[in-house]
This record gives C-alpha cells, structure tokens and sequence, in this order.
C-alpha cells in the first residue's frame, strides 16, 4: 500500500481551514453557541473569579461641621471573590477515508469530511456539558444532574403550559433563582407539544422568529433544538437558563493527523470498525481541546439563596423519598404565626410543590407554609404536615408546641 503522508494531502487539509472547522465546530454545538466563549487558554487550566459576596451601601447621617463629623461617618464595605477553575480536556474526532476517494481528482474530499468533523465534535461537547456523558473527570456535573441537584427540575405534566410558564414553573425556577433566562433548548419531540400553547390572550407563546438568532422563540427567548444526536429526550426534555454564566475557553487550536495503517475500534464494545491496511483507508484525526464552567455569581436577587442556579429543567418525573418540614419544630403562641419551608428530594427530577395541612383545631396554615395558631386553640399541640404534590404518599412533618 503507498504511504500517504501529511504532503500528500495538502489539498484535504489547507491551513486555513482549520479556523473554519473551530468555528463549524462552536456553530454545530448547540451549547457553546449559546454560551459565552472566553478569552483563548494558556495552559490546561484557568482561574475565573466569581463574585460571591456584595458591596453594601449607606446613607451618611448629616455632615461633618466645625464641631465634629457627628454622625457622618462613612462605613467601609467590602467585596469577595471565589475562584473557580476551567480545566481544558482534549476532544478528538477521527474519520476514516477511502483510498479509493483520495485518487479521484474530481471528489470534494474535503466537502465530505468537514461538516463530520463539525458533527461529531458539537455533539460529543454537548453530550458532555448537557448531560456529564463521557466527561472527563476534571471536568464539572453536567447543566441538566446540576440544576436537578439544585431543586431546579420541573417533572413534566398534562399541563405543558403550567409546567413551562406557571408561577413556579421550568421559566420561574430561573428567574426565583435571582438569574434572567435568555435561552431555551429543547429535545425535537417538544415542537408538537409546544404549537398549541397560548398565553391568557389566546397568542401563541412558541413561535417563529425570521428576526431572532434562532428561527424559533418561546416567551421572547431565542430556542434551539439540536439536532447533532447529542440531546437525550430520556433525560431532559427542555432546559431554560441564563446561558451567559455558562463559559468555556479553548486550549489550543485544532491539529490534524494522518495514519495509513492500524484498527479504529468502537468506544463501547471495543469491536474493530475498520482496519485500515486492509480496508484501504486513511484516516483523519482531528484534536482540539477546550473546557467550561458555570460562573454562577452571587447578585442582588441571590445573595440569600442557599443553592442559587442559573439553569432549570423539564423531564419526565422522578421519584419522590423524602419531604423535609424546617422548622422541625417551634413555639409558636397564640394568635401569633410561623412560616415552614419544605424540601422535597427523591431521584431524578421531583416537584417540590407540596400540600400544607395542619392538626389544630381552630389554627389554619396557608398555602406557602405559614400556620396562623388561632387565639382560641385548644390543642396543646400541632402537627404540620407537607405532602408532596407530585407523590400523594410522601410527606414530612414539624410540631409546634401552642404557647399561652
């Protein structure tokens, strides 16, 4: 068999298009076309500083005259950052080729192998952000196990509409997080369901927008639905967030290399594909390497969140296990009141709407959690119970002791 070396494939892989496969490869990546691309790495990691604690301001009380500054003085304030690491990982891509096409002069080799480069390098960066599927071990929980970690997960109903655009529905969750939502991805299955949707005046709230980046927006929001293989409508079916605070930056620019003989085998089943000696094939090997984080910073509308996340997620419902009532227990006198949180955990995504109940006779409880002890109760105690909406036999309890 001739040896074909990287001379001999001048015209397969000009230098210039190098730059053009970085950018079909951001293009064809659903993720890193919505998120923010930093500055180029310098070496395998970066540090990012990320707010995490806010500036105060004050009003100064008067002002100082002949006899002293008085009141006004001017408080100091203070600042604090956290640093979070970006770890660059190598991607690599390789494309078996013919023989056979190399020696027709009239075939657009490179026409063929660029957009399976693009392909396959967008859908395994996606696969690895969306959802941590083969990621490196340096790298971060994926966008979707993250924000379900973070109680960000909206179990999918009968009630689309609810569910996306409800109080506390797949948009709100982002929003309560203290973040603005700027895009939508979404498995393909979703367009049927999401035609039909219409606000409280009978318009459509999917749509599509000729003028957007995308040809399609939900609720003013730019949409996208990957079509690379990389989104896995098994594990998430809509993902909602700020994609701003999702960065990433690239290590290196993309290298090639040529191989003449050797096996390329499947990552799963470790099955030889192709033998290149006797298949009469070359093959492409193209590496790039990049990594990401979710910047995440505290702000004025999350400074107080325990778990603040910028991304929600709308799948098929989890199992619920357990729901927590804090306090898990109080003192509450009468005529006085106490408000109750509840937590609702389980595996996957769970709901963590629940159904307030209390034992009191003559008490009452609202629906966010707060019991009102009524002046006249005559039960020494109550018992506060939480069931969880989406699991009608799980639920958590506290018990308030009635003062006098």
């Amino acid at each position: 068999m001739a040896t074909i070396d990287r001379s001999a494939l001048s015209g397969l892989i000009p230098e210039p298009v190098t730059r053009e496969i970085m950018q079909g490869a951001i293009a064809e990546s659903a993720v890193l076309r919505m998120g923010r691309r930093l500055a180029n790495m310098s070496s395998k990691t970066q540090t990012i500083n990320v707010l995490d604690a806010l500036p105060s301001a004050y009003f100064v009380n008067g002002e100082a005259t002949d006899s002293g500054a008085g009141d006004a003085w001017k408080q100091t304030t203070k600042m604090a950052w956290d640093k979070k690491k970006i770890y660059a990982e190598e991607i690599a891509v390789i494309v078996p080729i013919p023989e056979a096409a190399l020696d027709d002069a009239d075939y657009d080799i490179w026409g063929e192998v660029r957009p399976r480069l693009n392909e396959a390098f967008g859908k395994v960066i996606d696969a690895a952000i969306l959802f941590g599927t083969n990621k490196p071990s340096t790298w971060r929980d994926g966008v979707v196990p993250s924000a379900i970690a973070a109680g960000n997960g909206v179990p999918t109903t009968s009630d689309v509409y609810s569910d996306i655009m409800g109080e506390n529905g797949l948009i709100s969750k982002v929003e309560l997080d203290g973040f603005n939502p700027n895009g939508v991805m979404s498995a393909i299955q979703m367009r049927g369901k999401l035609r039909g949707l219409k606000d409280t005046t009978g318009q459509p709230i999917f749509k599509s927008d000729m003028q957007g980046a995308t040809r399609y927006g939900l609720d003013g929001m730019d949409m996208y639905f990957p079509m690379n293989g990389a989104f896995d409508p098994s594990q998430a079916q809509m993902i909602v967030g700020d994609w701003s605070q999702l960065v990433y930056a690239i290590r290196q620019d993309m290298t090639f290399k040529i191989f003449t003989e050797g096996v390329i085998q499947d990552p799963n089943t470790k099955a030889i594909t192709y033998n290149l000696m006797q298949n009469d094939m070359v093959a492409l090997r193209a590496v790039m390497r990049l990594g990401w984080e979710i910047a995440n910073p505290i702000n004025a509308y999350n400074a107080d969140i325990e778990n603040p996340f910028p991304f929600s997620v709308y799948g098929k419902g989890g199992t619920v296990t357990t729901v927590t009532v804090k306090p898990a227990t109080a003192t509450v006198n009468k005529g006085a009141k106490q408000a109750f949180t509840a937590s609702v955990a389980g595996d996957g995504i769970v709901s963590d709407a629940v159904t307030w109940t209390q034992s009191g006779a003559k008490s009452s409880i609202s629906e966010d959690g707060v019991l009102t002890v009524a002046s006249n109760e005559t039960g020494s105690s109550i018992t506060v119970t939480a069931t969880s909406k989406q699991d009608g036999t799980t639920a958590g309890t506290a018990t308030v002791t009635v003062g006098s």
